[in-house]
């Protein structure tokens, strides 16, 4: 899944020549913390962010009237003085994958999203990723509901699954298969159904040979797994 698809298109920005008091305005204005910086022909030169904003502001303990006076000096300045360079930024072709290895990675809450020639077309942020995350999973979807099989490294798994619940009519949208993590997740098939009928669902798995699980080894209503 691209980031194309879920980026905000047309973001607000600012030049390296505007005030910092103007990319203040902006950004209580529109309720955001990151603003592209680019030039007359939309080239990436940077971004500035709330924080950049607030570290630029004078310290408190200054006296009131000199405060106020290096808060009009700071507020006159350009943002090209305070912006952090564009180190970080995504391309057009650019995965949901991509972008969740540089929100990790470099703990950044936003990223400017290019063309191939370095021209911003959008800013795609983790409230964005976490939107299209919910999308790529159906999280949200009437009816849905996800279960969890354990993994008994069979093969043909999906396949045996899938059948399944399709000879019985339950709709499955989505399948994952995690190899589990040492310590912490076990070994899992997670399954995507559009059914309100958790009962029926449970006993086809069962009676084709797999086992649902919880976190606590617990299934509501239900024996404990073995």
């Amino acid at each position: 899944m691209f980031v194309h698809y879920y980026m905000t298109e047309n973001p607000v920005t600012v030049s390296a020549d505007s005030t910092v008091g103007r990319a203040e305005e902006l950004v209580s204005q529109h309720s955001f913390r990151h603003l592209p910086v680019v030039d007359e022909q939309m080239l990436l030169q940077g971004i500035i962010t709330d924080r950049d904003i607030r570290s630029a502001w004078p310290s408190t303990i200054l006296k009131p009237e000199e405060r106020q006076k290096v808060f009009e000096q700071v507020r006159n300045r350009p943002v090209k003085e305070i912006m952090s360079e564009a180190e970080f930024f995504l391309v057009q072709t650019a995965t949901l994958d991509d972008a969740l290895l540089l929100f990790t990675t470099h703990s950044v809450g936003a990223l400017p999203v290019v063309d191939g020639s370095n021209r911003l077309v959008g800013i795609f942020s983790v409230s964005d990723m976490m939107h299209a995350y919910r999308n790529l999973f159906g999280l949200g979807e009437k009816g849905s509901m996800l279960v969890a099989v354990q993994d008994n490294g069979e093969k043909g798994l999906f396949v045996t699954l899938a059948r399944e619940l399709e000879q019985h009519s339950i709709s499955c949208t989505r399948m994952v298969r995690t190899p589990g993590e040492q310590g912490h997740a076990p070994a899992a098939v997670y399954l995507r159904v559009n059914t309100c009928k958790m009962a029926q669902v449970r006993q086809i798995i069962e009676e084709a040979g797999f086992h649902l699980f919880a976190p606590t080894g617990q299934l509501p209503g239900g024996p404990q797994n073995a």
